[in-house]
């Protein structure tokens, strides 16, 4: 402890350090993950979360992070839920908080950025521990898809509706994969050569067990469709992937959104999920004072705005905007690289953009394979790349996602589990 404050100290005397060794530089104040999990991704309206409610996904998650923790309840200081479709969301993170064990001096908040939701929360709870109004907070991401979508009950105020920009945020996320995808030339076959990789990627993955150390079972109770027969199930894995999807096979499939376009389908979309995850943040002194294992170093999130018509450029201008800040070089400093495939088409365009190397792109599939529950998924991401992180020795992850109405969201991370 005596050498780190030390090292802290010395850094604010010393030239100030940029690129990677500012951020793989260890100080007392840095904002640590000690834990990262989640909840299988199961397939919305059928899957094994289908009957599950929100409310009872948050409370089950929250109670997974105090035993896998250990953490004394008592010392948690904030939790913020991550969701995008469920309006009561604020009543939920703070009902399931309670009910799960976390004191009633433990406060709690929603925040909805749309797809970036889960890292807007890990980012609203780093934010509080850098400013020093808490030691220690949960973030957590969680949908339940099956509950119903976010689209908006009524068009907007007229006068809004005049600027072109805000009467785009009106068009469907099909729509605007479709925009994309004319726009940029983007093909039809790109996009699903793409999609099979995302798939063959999660196979291979599920099948070698990679997804384990990241997943903790989740028991609940299943609707039998034909019966209404409640059982009770304990799930276990993701049930996105499907074993053996092929390009030819993704070929034949139609267009999901024909009144836009043909390049955009089920097979090269991100999936319909349900599921969660949630991220143990605190300051690296307490962590280090309370025996927790340091998985990594949360360094800090940004956002960009585009257009809300070909919102899905997002990440390549959010993802250069992040590492601008850190003095990073995407293709010399980051090792492994998680982008929300919220359509093939998106994940494409910022691939080429950005000259991503795709060996270190979604390594495990993305969104496309495994599913996309909007609240979870920037939260999720985290905890898939981490533990690919620790998998490959790799050091620096990179996570980046789409926002509906035009955004683009990235974080940092550094891996300390080498």
């Amino acid at each position: 402890m005596a050498t780190e404050r030390l090292n802290s100290l010395l850094s604010h005397l010393t030239p100030g350090k940029s690129g990677l060794s500012a951020i793989t530089q260890k100080n007392p104040d840095d904002v640590v993950i000690t834990l990262a999990i989640r909840t299988p991704l199961t397939k919305a309206g059928k899957g094994g979360l289908k009957d599950t409610p929100l409310d009872f996904i948050v409370y089950t998650l929250l109670k997974q992070v105090l035993e896998k923790s250990r953490i004394d309840s008592q010392m948690v200081e904030d939790v913020c839920l991550g969701n995008v479709s469920n309006g009561k969301a604020a009543y939920i993170a703070r009902a399931a908080s309670l009910a799960a064990g976390y004191p009633i001096t433990a406060a709690a908040s929603s925040v909805n950025r749309f797809c970036s939701s889960g890292l807007k929360a890990v980012q609203d709870i780093a934010n509080q521990i850098i400013s020093g109004n808490i030691e220690i907070g949960v973030a957590i991401g969680a949908e339940s898809m099956s509950e119903g979508g976010d689209r908006l009950d009524k068009p907007f105020h007229e006068e809004i509706l005049k600027d072109p920009n805000a009467n785009d945020c009106n068009q469907p996320m099909g729509q605007t994969s479709e925009n994309l995808g004319k726009d940029f030339d983007i093909s039809r076959e790109a996009q699903d050569r793409f999609a099979a990789e995302s798939y063959q990627r999660a196979e291979r993955a599920q099948k070698a067990g990679w997804f384990d150390d990241e997943i903790v079972p989740f028991t609940t109770k299943v609707k039998d469709p034909t019966t209404g027969e409640l059982k009770e199930v304990t799930l276990m894995k993701d049930e996105g992937p499907r074993y053996g999807t092929t390009f030819e096979s993704l070929s034949k499939i139609r267009p999901a959104f024909p009144a836009h376009g043909d390049r955009s389908t089920g097979g090269n979309s991100s999936q319909v999920t349900d599921g969660a995850a949630a991220v143990l943040l605190m300051k690296r002194s307490r962590a280090l004072e309370l025996h927790q294992p340091i998985l990594a170093k949360f360094c800090g999130a940004t956002v960009a705005g585009v257009a809300p018509r070909i919102m899905g450029i997002g990440p390549s201008l959010a993802i250069p905007k992040l590492l601008g800040k850190f003095n990073l070089d995407l293709h010399k400093d980051i090792d492994l690289i998680e982008i929300n495939e919220a359509f093939a088409s998106m994940a494409v365009y910022c691939t080429n953009v950005l000259k991503i190397d795709p060996s270190k792109l979604n390594v495990r599939g993305g969104a496309i394979a495994l599913g996309h529950p909007l609240g979870a998924t920037g939260a999720r991401q985290i905890c898939t790349g981490l533990s690919e992180c620790r998998r490959q020795k790799k050091k620096i992850l990179l996570t980046s996602m789409c926002i509906g109405t035009g955004q683009g969201m990235a974080g940092l991370v550094v891996n300390e589990q080498m």
